[in-house]
C-alpha cells in the first residue's frame, strides 16, 4: 500500500512550487532595486553585484527550502552560520559592501523565513529596507570617496604641522582632488610611509581594479 501510495504522489506538487517562485521573484525584485538601482550607481563593481545577486539566491532557497523541516536550535545556529559567511573573502572588503551583503542576506532570509506574513506586510517591509538606503545614500555627509594606497617616499611631509604639504603634494603628483590622507606603517630605514589616500573620483571609465590593489608585489632580492 505505501509503494502504491508513493507512486500515486506527484513528483512536483504545483501549489508549493508556484508558491516558491512566485516568493523567489518578489525577493529577487527587491534584491535587484537594492544591486542595480542603488549600490551598483556609485560604485560600478561589477564583481559585487555579481556576488550580491547569486548569495541572495543561494540564501533565499537555502532558507524556503530549509524552514519547513522541523528544527529549532540548530536552525537558528545555523542563521548565526549564515550571516557569518561574511567572513569569507580573499580580498579586503570596505565597510559599504559589507553593509549591503549583510543586507541583502537579511533581506533574503526574512522573504524566505516570514512565511506567516501576508505579501503586503512583506512589502512594507522591504520598502522600509528601500527607504533607509536611499536616504542613508543621498543624505550629503555620506558621499563615499575612492581609496588609494600610496606608498609614499617623502617622509619629512607625514608630521602634523606639515599635513597641508602633504596634501597638495599628492594632489600635484596623483592629480587627483585629495580629501583626506591617513598614515600608516613609516619606514625610516628606507625614508618610505604608507598611505591610503580618499579623494572623490569625478570621472568614471568602468571599475578601476588598481585602486582596490593594497599591496605592491616585493621586489626580487
Amino acid at each position: 500500500m505505501e509503494d502504491l501510495e508513493l507512486m500515486n504522489t506527484p513528483l512536483i506538487d504545483a501549489a508549493d512550487m508556484t508558491a516558491l517562485l512566485v516568493r523567489f521573484v518578489f525577493n529577487m525584485f527587491f534584491i535587484i532595486i537594492i544591486i542595480a538601482g542603488l549600490y551598483y550607481p556609485k560604485s560600478r563593481k561589477r564583481e559585487y553585484f555579481f556576488t550580491f545577486a547569486l548569495i541572495s539566491v543561494s540564501i533565499f532557497f537555502l532558507i524556503y527550502l530549509l524552514g519547513s523541516v522541523k528544527i529549532k536550535i540548530g536552525f537558528a545556529l545555523g542563521l548565526f552560520a549564515i550571516f557569518g559567511i561574511i567572513r569569507y573573502r580573499t580580498e579586503s572588503m570596505s565597510v559599504r559592501e559589507m553593509t549591503y551583503l549583510f543586507v541583502i542576506i537579511a533581506i533574503s532570509v526574512i522573504n524566505a523565513l516570514a512565511v506567516s506574513l501576508s505579501y503586503g506586510e512583506l512589502t512594507i517591509t522591504n520598502l522600509i529596507f528601500l527607504a533607509v538606503i536611499l536616504l542613508c545614500e543621498k543624505l550629503p555627509f555620506t558621499n563615499s570617496y575612492e581609496e588609494k594606497h600610496v606608498l609614499y617616499d617623502r617622509v619629512e611631509l607625514i608630521t602634523p604641522d606639515r599635513r597641508q604639504e602633504l596634501i597638495d603634494d599628492l594632489n600635484k603628483r596623483l592629480g587627483l582632488e585629495i580629501a583626506d590622507v591617513q598614515i600608516g606603517a613609516v619606514d625610516f630605514l628606507h625614508d618610505t610611509a604608507m598611505l591610503k589616500v580618499f579623494y572623490k573620483e569625478k570621472h568614471r571609465f568602468g571599475d578601476n581594479v588598481v585602486n582596490r590593489i593594497f599591496k605592491l608585489p616585493k621586489e626580487n632580492n
